[in-house]
Formats: C-alpha cells, sequence, structure tokens
C-alpha cells in the first residue's frame, strides 16, 4: 500500500468543495478538535447572537419579545430546520428539553399506544449497548408499567422480536463503536413482527442521512449539542410519525406548552394538534438561540449536497483515520472497534487499548488532539475506548494525517504513563 503523506491530505483540502464551511466556526489555535460526537464546536455567530437576545431582546423588549422576537414559535421554527437533515416533513418536529426527557416521552406514547393495540406484548427491546440513559428511562417505565425490559447484542435484535415484544428502542449509531443500524431493514423487521420502533438520532442527526419518512419509523429524538453545534446542554428534539401523532393518546409530560391553547388556561388539559404536543414547559430562549446557530452551519451544506456531501467526506474522513492509525501506529496493542463498511459505520472511529486508553487520550489532549475515551463495560466483554468523533464541516484531510502523527508520538514515547496523564477527571 503507497504511503499516504501529508502532502497528499493538503492537496485533498485545496480539493474539498466543502472547505469553506470550516470558516463558520470559531476554532481554537492550535487545536485538532475531534469531539464534535460530544460537543460541536463555536458557531461564530452564536457569541453575537446570544447577546443581541440579551440585551436587546430580554434588555429592551423584555416579556414583549414572545411576540416580537419570534419566541414564541422556535420549538417549530427550529424544529422545521431539523426536518430538512432528518427526513421529516414541515410540521413534524419540535426542538424541546433533553434527548432522555423527550426519550420519555415518546417511549411511554409508544408503550401506551401498545398497550391499546396489542395488550398481550408485555416486552421491550433495545440493544445491550445501547446508550446509558436510554437504557435507564427503559428500565423505568418498564418498572412503572409491570413491563420486562430485554437487551440483546446488535446481532440479535431481529431475532429478539417475538410475539410478546411491543416496542423496539435503539439508537441508530452506537456511542461506543460508530456501528450504524439500516434503519429501514431494521424498522420494516419490526414492523412485520408486530412492533413498534422508536430511534434515537443522537449520533447521527447532522452526521449521516437520515431519511425517518422512507424508514417509515414510528418515532425519533435526538440531541442538539453533538453534531449540530447547538452548544452544551443545547435542547434536544422528537419526532412522531403522523399517523401516531394524530392518535388521541397523550404523551405523559401533559405541561402547558403542549396545551392547545396555552393562554386560554383552561384548568383541564387539551392537547394540541400533531407533534405541538410534546411540548412541555417554557423553552430556554437563550439555548433555543444558540441552537438556531448550529442548525444553520449544517444547513449551510445545502447548496454544496447537503447530508450527501457531508457523507462522502465524513467516510473519507474516517476510512483516512483508520489506514493512517493502522500503518504510523501498528505495534502499539490498538483495535479497531468502528465497522469497516460504509453501511454499517456513522461518523467516528473508535479504537480499543486493554490499557492506557484513558491516559493516551489525556496524553493526546495535551498536544492538541481532543478526543475521548469511554470505559469498558467490565464484564471482559468489552475494552476501554479512545474515541475519536469526524465532523466534516470543520475537519479536513490535513487534520487527520496530523493528529495521527502526534498519537504515534504519544504511544512511541510513552509518555502516556507518567501521574498527570493518569488522574481521572468527572468528564472523561
Amino acid at each position: 500500500m503507497t504511503m499516504i503523506t501529508q502532502q497528499d491530505c493538503t492537496t485533498l483540502d485545496a480539493q474539498d468543495p466543502l472547505r469553506d464551511l470550516r470558516h463558520q466556526f470559531t476554532l481554537p489555535e492550535g487545536v485538532i478538535y475531534l469531539d464534535g460526537n460530544s460537543l460541536g464546536v463555536l458557531p461564530n455567530t452564536a457569541a453575537s447572537r446570544v447577546a443581541k437576545a440579551v440585551t436587546e431582546e430580554w434588555g429592551q423588549g423584555l416579556i414583549r419579545s414572545w411576540n416580537s422576537a419570534g419566541w414564541f414559535d422556535m420549538p417549530q421554527r427550529l424544529g422545521n430546520k431539523i426536518a430538512q437533515l432528518i427526513g421529516a416533513g414541515p410540521g413534524e418536529v419540535v426542538a424541546t428539553d433533553t434527548t432522555s426527557i423527550n426519550l420519555f416521552k415518546v417511549l411511554a406514547t409508544a408503550l401506551s399506544i401498545a398497550a391499546i393495540d396489542t395488550p398481550e406484548r408485555k416486552v421491550l427491546v433495545s440493544e445491550r449497548s445501547n446508550f446509558p440513559t436510554d437504557l435507564y428511562i427503559a428500565e423505568a417505565l418498564c418498572k412503572e408499567r409491570g413491563l420486562q425490559l430485554v437487551l440483546v447484542d446488535a446481532q440479535h435484535v431481529a431475532a429478539a422480536l417475538t410475539p410478546d415484544v411491543a416496542v423496539l428502542m435503539l439508537t441508530h449509531v452506537n456511542y461506543r463503536t460508530g456501528a450504524m443500524f439500516n434503519m429501514q431493514d431494521v424498522t420494516a423487521t419490526a414492523h412485520a413482527a408486530g412492533v413498534l420502533c422508536v430511534w434515537d438520532l443522537a449520533h447521527s442527526a447532522g452526521a449521516v442521512p437520515v431519511d425517518l419518512g422512507h424508514a417509515q419509523a414510528d418515532f425519533a429524538v435526538g440531541c442538539g449539542y453533538k453534531y449540530l453545534n447547538g452548544g452544551p446542554g443545547a435542547p434536544a428534539f422528537v419526532w412522531v410519525h403522523p399517523k401516531h401523532a394524530a392518535r388521541d393518546v397523550w404523551q405523559p409530560l401533559a405541561g402547558w406548552w403542549g396545551h392547545s391553547a396555552p393562554f386560554a388556561f383552561t384548568p383541564d388539559y387539551q392537547p394540541a394538534a400533531g407533534i405541538n404536543r410534546y411540548l412541555c414547559g417554557t423553552q430556554p430562549v437563550l439555548n433555543m438561540i444558540a441552537l438556531e446557530c448550529g442548525l444553520d452551519t449544517v444547513l449551510a451544506a445545502e447548496p454544496l449536497g447537503g447530508m450527501a456531501a457531508l457523507r462522502i467526506k465524513s467516510l473519507e474522513l474516517t476510512d483516512l483515520f483508520i489506514k493512517l492509525v493502522e500503518a504510523r501506529c501498528a505495534g502499539h496493542g490498538l483495535g479497531l472497534a468502528t465497522p469497516r463498511e460504509h453501511a454499517e459505520r456513522g461518523s467516528q472511529v473508535c479504537l480499543t487499548r486493554s490499557e492506557g486508553a484513558y491516559a493516551i487520550m489525556q496524553a493526546l489532549i495535551a498536544r492538541g488532539v481532543i478526543g475521548d475515551f469511554r470505559a469498558g463495560s467490565g464484564d471482559g466483554m468489552h475494552l476501554d475506548i479512545l474515541r475519536f468523533g469526524f465532523t466534516p464541516l470543520y475537519i479536513g484531510f490535513e487534520d487527520v494525517w496530523n493528529a495521527v502523527e502526534l498519537l504515534r508520538q504519544v504511544l512511541e514515547s510513552g509518555e502516556w504513563k507518567t501521574p498527570e496523564f493518569n488522574q481521572k477527571s468527572a468528564v472523561t
């Protein structure tokens, strides 16, 4: 295999049709940021836009800004922008609350629908390595409703859809490995078994093409602060297939923003039509404003090919990273947890190591390459993970070459063994 050089990567950057999208962001000097799968970088417009909302809309407009500055309809306006990225229609998505809260809403609704349509089904199935908050929400709901939660490995999902299963809950792209389900095939298999399908898009919205409508999914939630660049703790989003949104089933957090007429202040709950009933309480306006700035950075790719173009570059970046790591870091105990097949991979690469993964990542961060660490499961089945996210909006090919070179230096020098890199922080 011909070795890829740094000059080759510089040439690829010069030929990249998406290269100018990088200028939308504030990137610290000397940092190669490969953690956009945990927290996206700051859009250039966000600080001034939020400051305007503070000083003008809040400071001068005061409560009038709910109307005059468009605060009140932000969940729907941002939802329509998100819809363009996940294959949903206008009026089918709202930006609101957190992923965990939204998952509670849709999972509870899915279980309620199943209890009406197929009351004999008492099992909820999910992947064993699903993101923990999803499993915790599912566990709590199953305990509350006297249902059974069954966890299986990804390759056993289809076989687990037995006649007693009501709902299948999956994350589209696995947070630990970057492995991606075929949403359309899995949803079709679930429906053929009489099972409703709930998808978490936290690691796919804005990173890989998603088409909820074509897949005929039932429910979906997702995160605003990863690939959508909405800022720390940005509001999440929720989508419900129109056939379910139209049913006379309440989502459990029946707050006043989900009322058909919030300012009528009636003592009884009258749910809004469609997706609006999945709102709950008053929205965090400043966070929503920052999220809109992030969404606009992703939508800026539309004239250049949109999510399809971002996906092509994402696969090129991750292919390059894998090839360079295997060529330049051989002999240092690194394994690959992420699928090589494009159809099975999200926009991240996860490397495994039997020891020192946390310290290696800390030493790499000290050199300016920011990724993150995820611990093994502790059951001997999963090694620790060094996780690298590739956001094609602002990551280039030379970034990848330099990141691998710095990883090689960390491994060869053994600097990761020093005490300073082995002291664990609260956030890993």
